[in-house]
């Protein structure tokens, strides 16, 4: 008999190939007996600090209004229409982050957060549609579910949200406690509460080529070398003193076009623009840290895990980590793909690092990017 997974009964491949990008899935008691990993009033705690991305949607009266956080007021529990979303969860609670790595099945390099979404009774944010995988994952009580492939994705004007204009759902699901919905990109879909609940999302990270060009040519200013300066020493007069001519043009187009990038260089940049930490991401070292060979003495016993606000990625001789780069040979790379991949070194492995990967890791320590496990 085939053992059951997070995807019920589908392999990772098979899932890939029959609904990642393609098709809505849902999976009856992905997380057998799952219930919440924050309690209620530990939700509201953290929807209430600044370093917490939360928005509070209403739908009172027939209006939609939405408000971001810190959330220091919240409607009355008994109050209907209204719902808590706390964004990026995995980044401050450790049951979140094991949860979220439970998807290691598909790379990091796509993975981005985990949001609670708490609502009271008949609480929602409307029909819409995200721009990338999400998986619906329901932690207590009821939530319906309506779903359709519609093409139609006008939204409606005059509304604080992203809510679709002509919602046709043809699908609709009950999800309980444990079961769990994946929809891809662009499917429309409207979750509405029966009674307080919560349901978890994790969402995967697909930037637009806009966005990723726009920060490409960022990222390429530091490698352009155009040596020179325009002249034209065989000007001649003209009657025409607006124009701009076409030798000047031409001069122009042949410099400009001496800017070449290799893949090389789009692999260093996407390494560091994946693994950048968000604008509301900060590491905190430990105030009294220890010197290099007393943490690799205590690591060389403990072990060292990186931090849950930690990206680290690897592309061939590269490792990227929070926005940083660099080449290593080829016994470190095994050593630093294993912690990028795992999250964790064990304590035999961190005792054979070389002493460039332990100055860097002792670096990385004093920034609060990893930890010597416990």
């Amino acid at each position: 008999m085939k053992k059951r997974t997070l995807l019920g009964d589908l392999t990772p491949a098979q899932f890939l190939k029959d609904y990642w990008h393609k098709k809505p899935c849902v999976i009856r008691q992905a997380l057998p007996g799952f219930g919440p990993l924050l309690e209620r009033d530990a939700l509201f705690e953290m929807a209430a600090r600044e370093d917490v991305e939360s928005r509070l949607v209403t739908q009172f009266k027939q209006k939609w209004e939405m408000q971001s956080g810190p959330q220091t007021a919240l409607p009355a529990l008994t109050k209907k229409n209204w719902t808590l979303l706390v964004q990026g969860v995995n980044l401050h609670d450790d049951a979140a982050d094991a949860l979220l790595r439970q998807f290691n099945f598909l790379p990091d390099a796509r993975l981005d957060d985990l949001m609670i979404s708490y609502a009271s009774d008949n609480g929602g944010v409307g029909p819409h549609f995200d721009s990338y995988d999400v998986f619906l994952l329901q932690a207590q009580g009821t939530r319906r579910w309506r779903i359709g492939a519609q093409t139609d994705l006008t939204l409606q004007q005059g509304v604080p949200l992203k809510i679709l204009k002509h919602f046709a759902p043809t699908e609709e699901f009950d999800l309980e406690p444990g079961d769990m919905l994946y929809l891809p990109p662009h499917y429309a879909h409207e979750g509405v509460a029966i009674g307080e609940c919560m349901t978890y999302s994790i969402g995967f990270r697909a930037p637009s080529f806009q966005e990723l060009g726009e920060a490409f040519l960022t990222f390429m200013t530091d490698s352009i070398d155009l040596p020179g300066r325009y002249a034209d020493p065989a000007l001649t007069a003209t009657t025409r003193p607006a124009e701009i001519s076409s030798a000047m043009l031409a001069q122009v187009s042949a410099e400009l076009n001496k800017v070449q990038f290799t893949k090389d260089d789009i692999a260093i940049f996407l390494g560091e623009y994946l693994s950048e930490p968000k604008a509301s991401v900060f590491f905190e070292g430990p105030k009294r840290p220890l010197t290099l060979d007393k943490f690799m003495a205590l690591a060389g016993k403990r072990g060292v895990a990186l931090s849950r606000k930690t990206q680290m990625l690897y592309r061939g001789e590269l490792i990227f980590i929070n926005g940083e780069s660099f080449e290593v040979d080829a016994a470190d790379k095994a050593l630093l793909s294993v912690l990028a991949d795992s999250r964790v070194l064990s304590a035999v492995l961190t005792a054979t690092a070389s002493q460039d990967v332990a100055e860097a890791l002792h670096d990385w320590y004093r920034q609060g990017w990893l930890n010597v496990i416990k």
